[in-house]
């Protein structure tokens, strides 16, 4: 294991606090300290003051104060901005690489290779989109009249981040909202808060105006719920379950905000008997082990058509055996720990009590020896469970992978769509129309052909159903953090004088 001690590299600028507002850090105001604790060893490696409602408040008060300058600024002019923060992102890739890894439990070649290089290519697309701030031009609609469209900022957004992948959810969050001219106040989870906090830090390295981007690091109860709540915020973004997204939703509407939700998922992976049965098997190891399963696109349901059924249960346990769990600083490691022993905890109870309904073929063990102090479990693969049953309902948010049988393609996608989720799905077949109807027939917002995970900057990432609503990347996240006005202008050389007739009739 990699010896206990390795330093938060950045934990002295971060002495000031764990607060981010106008541009400077600042301490907590709440009067508890939290510590962040790498899961793989236990070890803290940065201790902070919580935020409180006061301190949302100055951020909020900060995020108003910086929006004028901010939204007036030109779609060139933050679009400049936003190249730069590139930049510097690009120039600290490996600093951001160690303290997510550090935070999360991440392996380090994860961080390196996925994490901080798509963030940097995110921000990048922002940087482009933010110069298509466009509305609509229009014709006479109505006589004499010319109409057009504007898009325009919206105000102060709130978003609420959550733990799984903190860098990445920060910029899917505070890139579409700059870009667009909006101001924003972040509150990252309290367990992950470090790559938000240097991601603001950056920003400011970058030239973006102190008060654009603020994070509050406090618990969900007390900064979280103030934030959404706040009269000042005119948005709120959630990322997270379903059943925390609900409360966000009661919340928010109380000052009749708009709500953009990024949910749970419990994505099907659909296996029919025409597969690349070897490319599937992969597919499905990577996919629902994809940061330790901790990823609401993961696949956790594989459906598999009978022929290829038992097959494809030998051949995933088998190559799940040989990932290499361990130490997320070594080169060698596939797989990290678990967020914390409690989720590790939680994950165990939903393989331990489907032991008296199903079979548990590997894993389904936290590792001993030299992984014991760490958040670990082995990765794990559940077969013959009833379609009815928790481990298959219910978000799990672990390396456990499910997999179930099914005869006709008829079946195969009924199963598929039977769970509350629509976050994401995957068809694997070779025959195009088979494919191609799963992907119409499958109700969720993503659905990989022969795949199962890779997402890219230029397309949208957002859910059907209890998965939420509003889109992640793309144009069609900026979007949502614009809103449309109609103007209208009356042509007439003259300005009417007889307009008063046409509504109230003739008077005196």
């Amino acid at each position: 294991m990699h010896k206990p001690g390795h330093r938060f590299q950045a934990q002295d600028r971060l002495a000031d606090g764990a607060q981010y507002i106008a541009g400077r850090f600042t301490k907590g105001t709440s009067g508890r300290t939290h510590a962040v604790v790498n899961p793989a060893t236990g070890e803290e490696v940065y201790t902070y003051e919580l935020a409180s409602t006061v301190d949302v408040d100055a951020a909020v008060a900060a995020a108003r104060e910086a929006f004028p300058g901010w939204s007036s600024a030109t779609p060139g002019e933050r679009s400049d901005a936003l190249h730069r923060f590139a930049v510097v992102l690009a120039e600290r890739a490996e600093e951001f690489a160690q303290a997510e890894s550090l935070q999360c439990g991440k392996p380090l070649k994860l961080t390196r290779e996925f994490d901080v290089p798509g963030t940097i290519d995110n921000t990048a697309f922002f940087a482009g989109a933010a110069r298509h701030l466009q509305g609509q031009s229009a014709g006479e609609y109505s006589g004499d009249h010319t109409s057009y469209v504007r898009r325009e900022p919206i105000g102060v957004v709130g978003s609420i981040a959550p733990w799984n992948y903190p860098l990445q959810m920060a910029a899917w969050k505070i890139l579409p909202a700059i870009a667009a001219g909006n101001t924003i106040v972040l509150k990252p989870a309290e367990l992950t808060p470090l790559t938000s906090l240097l991601f603001a830090e950056a920003a400011t390295e970058a030239g973006i105006p102190d008060g654009v981007i603020n994070i509050v690091t406090g618990l969900g109860k007390e900064a979280g719920e103030h934030l959404v709540g706040h009269p000042d915020v005119a948005m709120t973004s959630f990322t997270g379950s379903t059943a925390v997204g609900k409360r966000v939703a009661e919340v928010a509407t109380s000052t009749v905000k708009r709500l953009h939700l990024e949910l749970g998922g419990k994505a099907p992976f659909v296996v029919f008997d025409d597969a690349d049965l070897d490319a599937a098997v992969n597919g499905a190891v990577a996919g629902s082990l994809i940061n330790t399963g901790q990823d609401c696109t993961a696949a956790t349901r594989a459906y598999v058509q009978r022929p290829l059924y038992e097959e494809f249960v030998a051949k995933t346990a088998a190559l799940m055996a040989s990932v290499r769990v361990g130490d997320p600083f070594a080169p060698d490691t596939d797989l990290g720990p678990l967020i914390s022993h409690a989720q590790r905890d939680r994950v165990a109870g939903f393989v331990d009590r489907a032991r008296d309904y199903a079979r548990v073929v590997t894993g389904g063990v936290a590792p001993q020896g030299e992984l014991k102090s760490g958040a670990f479990y082995a990765p794990t693969l559940v077969a013959d469970a009833a379609q009815d049953s928790e481990i298959v309902q219910a978000e799990i948010f672990g390396p456990v992978l499910v997999v179930l049988p099914f005869d006709t393609d008829d079946e195969g996608i009924a199963l598929a769509n039977d769970t509350p989720y629509g976050l994401a799905a995957s068809a694997w077949s070779r025959d195009v129309y088979r494919a191609n109807r799963a992907t119409r027939e499958i109700k969720a917002g993503c659905v990989w052909v022969n795949d199962h995970i890779p997402i890219i900057s230029e397309m949208p990432h957002g859910g059907y159903k209890a998965s939420g609503f509003g889109k992640d990347m793309s144009a069609y996240s900026f979007e949502e953090y614009t809103q449309i006005k109609h103007v209208m202008f009356d042509n007439t050389a003259v300005a009417r004088k007889d307009w008063h007739r046409t509504i109230f009739g003739d008077r005196p």
